[in-house]
């Protein structure tokens, strides 16, 4: 993931937020996935602060940042980020979320329209059901259980891992990546207060089923705010056909699939992701939020 990047920390409603900033000029907001942190954006970082302003947190429960007994929602989440962002004096920023960080983006569009210039989407949460079987059975009862044992004894895992690894760049298999990726994010759990938090966080949007809260309902309502969808067309975690969803509901959305990319594009290629999010950012100009306007839309019939 590159260098480890350096945290400030700012006190918000008594818990503590570690963040990276970085660069100047119009912000763009990064938001990791469950079990990650800012330090997955580290590949791209160097490249979108040339020309903006970048804010990188670390979600609460999730790296640096506190890991109370909290509401851990995707609503919850964006309200943080809101707060966040209103400490540092920004008014407005580009948002863009992978994974679980994706479905929070898109919670902040919808609860704070006139905050969020853009939305990028990257292998995001929240656009249907499908999820794997790993995150779904984190789902049960006992998986708290699991993890404890899993990270009371992280070294013969994690060597494990190294060699799933290996083996998997060895022969090309992107699957390998992706569950080692996965792996290292709950090794990363190291106290029982992070993996409350990441099981909390789980279960507020996932069941045994899958994914259970969704945005499709309501993704309509961005018809006006410049779209990008970046995904992996290896994704295992969560399906590439996603993508197509929120090309139907948002036709004007801006779909860039990377070829044999798994769940973490941004890391498979991060030159190619920084260079086609500061493209999109070149290209499009911020939504503009009318109140008015928005009124009208929230009173029509949502489209099938």
């Amino acid at each position: 993931m590159g260098r480890r990047l350096a945290r400030q920390v700012r006190v918000v409603h008594g818990h503590t937020r570690a963040f990276v900033t970085a660069g100047s000029g119009p912000a763009v907001l990064l938001l990791h996935g469950i079990g990650n942190s800012a330090q997955t954006w580290a590949g791209v970082i160097d490249r979108l602060a040339e020309h903006h302003t970048v804010i990188a947190p670390d979600l609460l429960g999730h790296g640096d940042s506190d890991k109370p007994r909290g509401d851990y929602s995707v609503a919850g989440y964006a309200n943080g980020m809101r707060d966040l962002l209103s400490v540092l004096d920004v008014e407005q920023a580009t948002v863009v979320g992978h994974s679980l960080g994706g479905g929070i983006a898109q919670q902040f569009a919808y609860q704070f329209p006139e905050r969020c210039q853009r939305l990028v989407l990257v292998s995001s949460g929240g656009l249907g059901p499908e999820l794997s079987l790993g995150l779904r059975l984190a789902t049960l009862p006992g998986a708290d259980l699991v993890l404890d044992l899993l990270t009371d004894a992280p070294w013969p895992l994690r060597a494990g891992l190294a060699a799933l690894r290996r083996a998997g760049s060895a022969v090309g298999w992107q699957q390998a990546e992706d569950l080692a990726e996965a792996g290292e994010a709950l090794l990363d759990l190291r106290d029982a207060e992070a993996r409350t938090a990441f099981l909390r966080t789980l279960r507020s949007v996932a069941d045994v089923h899958g994914q259970a809260v969704t945005s499709l309902d309501r993704l309509y309502l961005a018809a006006a705010l410049p779209t990008l969808v970046v995904w992996g067309t290896r994704d295992r975690i969560i399906p590439v056909e996603h993508a197509s969803a929120v090309a139907r509901v948002a036709p004007g959305a801006r779909v860039e699939l990377v070829e044999g990319a798994g769940h973490w594009p941004h890391l498979t290629d991060p030159d190619r992701f920084a260079a086609v999010l500061l493209d999109f950012l070149a290209t499009t100009a911020p939504a503009s939020h009318d109140r008015d306007t928005w009124r009208s839309v929230l009173a029509q019939p949502a489209p099938l």
